[in-house]
């Protein structure tokens, strides 16, 4: 684990998302071990679910699912379980280290109980499921509406930037990966080789490649054009008295027609066009 929580003022701040929402929250670290959620029971529909090898083995892979297309977003994201349920996942970044998720899940999406326990015993067939104990189950869900659980998620959100700005985890400096993003984010505008990176860490190529892709969900070199292209944007808007080729020179180009090209790939316009758009002096 590359960051250190401080779990009781997690257990907190999930009681209180908790009393608010009325659904259950999880932290898991970035190698998704369960670090604390609230409340502790997962719903009676899920913990029958549960009770089943096949069907305990499908939730975590679920789980794990979910939060890394949250990851690699960069973004909250709102899917349908295996089992039919409602579930959000958001990540946990502190700059660009990806250190946990938060994850609600176990919401009833379905206007009726009887509608509910018919699509969640279709989606568990195979899992040897007791009917019977999950129409119990099912008996004491509350249905939640789509917009209830898009509110919910945008809450979410908000708990994860709360939780980081409250430095309710820490990133443990010593570890390689904090090393890592600490250097590539201090130099990104200038050259910087693999095998230099690899060298200054006292790390091999391979194991610089698996680390960055672990880290970004990407290598080095499409990182660092990340790092260049967001530089680029908000000296763009920031500071719009500087020409385009200082930008450029800037962001570690030194070819402002190569900049161009990347800017346009990258992000889908030309550097002019993104300034245009985003002068708020032109915005009524």
């Amino acid at each position: 684990m590359i960051s250190a929580f401080n779990i009781e003022k997690l257990q907190d701040l999930l009681k209180d998302f908790y009393q608010v929402s009325r659904i259950r929250i999880t932290v898991f670290d970035e190698n998704m071990n369960e670090l604390v959620a609230y409340p502790r029971q997962v719903a009676p529909y899920c913990a029958v679910i549960r009770e089943s090898p096949q069907g305990l083995q499908a939730c975590q892979a679920c789980d794990r699912k979910g939060c890394r297309a949250a990851g690699q977003k960069k973004k909250t994201c709102i899917y349908r379980c295996h089992a039919g349920l409602t579930e959000a996942a958001a990540p946990l970044y502190m700059g660009d280290v990806l250190i946990g998720y938060l994850l609600f899940g176990h919401v009833f999406p379905y206007r009726s109980r009887s509608e509910g326990f018919d699509a969640i015993l279709s989606a568990c067939q195979g899992y040897g499921i007791d009917r019977e104990k999950l129409r119990k189950a099912v008996a004491q869900a509350v249905p939640l509406s789509e917009e209830y659980v898009r509110s919910a998620a945008h809450i979410l959100h908000a708990v994860a930037s709360y939780l980081i700005l409250e430095r309710m985890a820490t990133l443990k400096e010593d570890m390689l990966e904090v090393r890592l993003d600490t250097y590539v984010s201090a130099h990104c505008t200038e050259p910087l080789s693999a095998a230099a990176l690899a060298e200054r860490l006292g790390i091999g190529r391979t194991q610089l490649y698996d680390l960055t892709k672990k880290l970004y969900h990407q290598g080095l070199a499409a990182h660092i054009r990340t790092l260049r292209m967001e530089k680029a944007k908000s000296l763009l808007r920031q500071q719009r008295d500087l020409s385009l080729a200082e930008v450029a020179w800037q962001c570690g180009y030194q070819d402002y027609n190569y900049f161009f090209t990347v800017f346009r790939r990258e992000v889908g316009c030309t550097p002019r066009e993104w300034k245009n758009a985003h002068d708020e002096s032109l915005i009524p």
